[in-house]
């Protein structure tokens, strides 16, 4: 895709407007992989000045912090912020909320100060100036769209309405679940929970949710976090409703629709 990495920017005298921080998921899982890929087309697109760490980034820390292993978070931590405080990084754009909240939330203690945008704020301030252009009619007219909130973008930062005014621009029907916003229920895998074997219960947290989001009769479950995305995604394929309902990031459905 021809997307340039920080070190040979750096190594033109150049700096970017901003850094694409990809993280573990995007950068490595399958189907997260797609929503990097349509994240770096909407850049490219509105002509933003962005680079990647690309082999330089190391995970955030976020997972060993929440299942316990402070010494290894640090370790990541601070060569992470080592690294972008070399390059003189100001401002960070990322899919990930689980990279985004610790990146702006728990890095300042250690030395690491950076503006940090989760990709639906950026995407919706790319929408309000006109950088980007939606076409009209598009794909997904007419279709219902139901959001799930992501809990480290909801109730950790209370972003609700950006990633909503991003779908109402896209000119479909938005259903909200019962549980939403900052009564919304956890997809089941934050907290390090997605590396683990589930404990002993009635049901999984993601059938339920998925549950919960079919029954709102959307033929699209919209999430704007990988974790959330392979939970929901794993919950329609048990309901065996992939034929009629289909789990998308914020970013791949303005993706398709510029």
């Amino acid at each position: 895709m021809n997307v340039p990495t920080m070190a040979e920017m750096f190594a033109n005298g150049e700096s970017p407007e901003v850094l694409f921080w990809v993280g573990c998921a995007g950068s490595f899982d399958q189907r997260a992989q797609k929503i990097t890929k349509a994240l770096s087309m909407i850049l490219e697109k509105a002509g933003i000045k962005y680079a990647i760490l690309g082999k330089e980034e190391m995970c955030t820390g976020d997972p060993a912090r929440r299942a316990g292993n402070e010494f290894m978070f640090q370790m990541m931590a601070y060569q992470n912020i080592q690294l972008l405080n070399n390059y003189h990084i100001k401002k960070i754009v990322t899919a990930c909320p689980h990279c985004f909240n610790i990146i702006k939330n728990e890095y300042p203690e250690l030395g690491g100060h950076y503006e940090v945008v989760h990709h639906t704020g950026f995407l919706q301030h790319l929408i309000d100036t006109g950088k980007i252009k939606l076409k009209d009619g598009g794909i997904f007219k007419g279709k219902r769209i139901t959001y799930h909130d992501s809990c480290y973008l909801g109730r950790a930062n209370n972003i609700y309405e950006a990633p909503r005014k991003v779908l109402e621009a896209l000119d479909t029907e938005l259903v909200e679940m019962k549980r939403c916003r900052s009564k919304g229920l956890c997809c089941g895998a934050g907290g390090a929970q997605m590396f683990k074997e589930e404990e002993k219960g009635t049901t999984r947290i993601n059938f339920e949710r998925t549950g919960e989001a079919i029954a709102t009769g959307a033929n699209i479950i919209a999430s704007a976090c990988p974790y959330c995305n392979t939970m929901l995604t794993d919950g329609v394929k048990n309901k065996e409703k992939e034929e009629e309902v289909e789990v998308m990031d914020v970013a791949e459905l303005i993706a398709a629709s510029i």
